[in-house]
C-alpha cells in the first residue's frame, strides 16, 4: 500500500501487518495492524514478553520489522534507510521509561535536544538555537512546571521532573506522533497520574497522536480514548477504555487470580 490516504496525510500514524522475529519461526509480533490520527490517545496493555516493547521500537525502526510496513504521515519508513530514515525519525517523538536524559546538560539544553534533527552539525556541537527554538523551549517549560529548573543539570531533578523533561523534549521535535514506552513505570503512583496528565495533555494541546506502551492498565483507562490489547503478540483487544471487560482482560493477560479485588 503505498497511497496517501486523506487520513494519512496530516499526523498520523498507520501500522500495517507487522510482523517480528528475533528467531526464525518464533514470532515475537503477528499480523499487527491498526492505526492512530488526529488528537487520539491509544494505549498497548498486555503482559510482560508479549511484544509492547518490541511493538513501539519498530515503530520508530530502533528494531527493524521482519514483515509489514509503517506509514508515519503517509511516509513508509520501514523502507528507509541512512540519512532519510534518521530525516524521517524527526516525524516521531519518543519518551522513554528511563528519561533518557543528558544528565550533566541543563534541563534547557537537554528540552532543546529535541531540535537537533532541524539544526547543522556545528550550531548542533555549539549548542546555538535560533531564538524562535529558545523561545519555544520555555513555554515548554512553563507548561510543564519546571520554568524556574531551566539551567540546572539534568541529574539534579527528581524522577518525575525528568520525565516532565523527556517529554517536553519529544514535543519540541514537532513530531507527527508521539511514542511512550512505559513512561511511569519508574514513578510512584501520584507522581504517575502528574505524568500522564501532562503527556495527555501537551499531546492534546499540539495535536500529535499518542500511542503509550503501559503496564498499568488502571491508569491506560483513565486516560486514553482507544486500548489495544496484545496477548503472545497478537491483537486480542481494541476498543474502548469503557467497554474493556474482565472476559477481556482475562484473555489479554491470561488466569483470573490477579484480577480479584480490581474492577472487571
Amino acid at each position: 500500500m503505498n497511497t496517501k490516504t486523506e487520513s494519512q496525510s496530516s499526523r498520523s500514524l498507520l501500522v500495517e501487518n507487522l510482523a517480528k522475529e528475533y528467531v526464525a519461526g518464533k514470532p515475537v509480533l503477528k499480523n499487527i495492524s491498526f492505526e492512530v490520527h488526529g488528537q487520539s490517545c491509544v494505549a498497548i496493555i498486555g503482559p510482560s514478553g508479549t511484544g509492547k516493547s518490541t511493538l513501539i521500537r519498530c515503530v520508530n525502526k530502533l528494531v527493524p520489522p521482519t514483515g509489514g510496513n509503517v506509514y508515519i504521515s503517509g511516509e513508509n519508513i520501514t523502507q528507509l534507510n541512512g540519512k532519510e530514515l534518521r530525516k524521517a525519525r524527526r516525524k516521531i517523538g519518543m519518551v522513554f521509561q528511563e528519561f533518557n536524559l543528558v544528565e550533566r546538560l541543563s534541563v534547557m539544553e537537554n528540552i532543546l535536544s529535541g531540535r537537533l534533527g532541524y539544526v547543522s552539525a556545528w550550531r548542533a556541537w555549539l549548542r546555538k538555537y535560533p531564538q524562535q527554538d529558545i523561545d519555544r523551549a520555555f513555554e515548554l517549560l512553563e507548561s510543564i512546571g519546571l520554568l524556574e529548573f531551566a539551567h540546572q543539570r539534568a541529574d539534579s531533578l527528581s524522577g518525575g521532573q525528568r520525565q516532565r523533561v523527556g517529554i517536553a523534549r519529544a514535543i519540541m521535535q514537532e513530531p507527527h506522533v508521539l511514542l511512550a514506552d512505559e513512561p511511569t513505570s519508574s514513578l510512584d503512583p501520584k507522581t504517575s497520574v502528574e505524568i500522564m496528565e501532562i503527556l495527555v495533555a501537551l499531546s492534546n494541546a499540539h495535536k500529535i497522536p499518542l500511542l503509550i506502551n503501559i503496564h498499568d492498565v488502571e491508569l491506560a483507562k483513565r486516560f486514553t480514548t482507544r486500548i489495544i490489547g496484545l496477548s503472545k503478540g497478537g491483537i486480542v483487544y481494541d476498543g474502548p477504555p469503557a467497554e474493556l471487560t474482565r472476559d477481556n482482560l482475562k484473555e489479554i493477560y491470561g488466569g483470573e487470580d490477579w484480577l480479584h479485588g480490581n474492577e472487571g
